[in-house]
Order: C-alpha cells, then structure tokens, then sequence
C-alpha cells in the first residue's frame, strides 16, 4: 500500500485488534493478521499520522461479522518531497 500511494495521498485502513479473538464476532483468527496501535505507528513512522484509533463498537455485516467488535482505524498521509 505504501509503495503504490503518490506522494500527498492518503492511506484508511480499519482492520481488527488482538482483543477481537476474545469477542470471537468475526474477523482473522491468527493474532499475526491483526494490528495494534504500535505496529501502524512504526509501519508508518515515516508517513504523517492523522488519526490512529483503537475502540470498540457492535458491528452488523453479515452472519460472520457481528457483534461486538476490537476495532482500529489509521488514517496516514504520505509525505509530499521537499
């Protein structure tokens, strides 16, 4: 993702955090295809963070994802060259 946005672009990611395997509401089952608050922070450490936000919320999309869910969001921009 990071290689194919042009400079000034924007990445949205909204994915699942580890404490999603305890609500069991959806989601990947492996906690390596999970994020957490600290891997984005460093996978985008040289991007311009403008939200990062863990939370959690009822989701309702579909019979395999619903319920309560460990959600996070990351809205990043990528730096513009000088």
């Amino acid at each position: 993702m990071k290689h194919v946005t042009r400079p000034g672009g924007r990445i949205l990611l909204h994915g699942y955090t580890p404490k999603q395997l305890e609500y069991r509401t959806g989601g990947p089952s492996a906690v390596e295809n999970l994020y957490t608050a600290d891997l984005l922070r460093q996978a985008f450490d040289d991007w311009i963070i403008e939200e990062l936000a863990e939370y959690e919320d009822d989701v309702a999309e579909g019979a395999g994802h619903k319920g309560k869910s460990a959600l996070i969001g990351l809205i990043a921009r990528k730096p513009v060259p000088a």
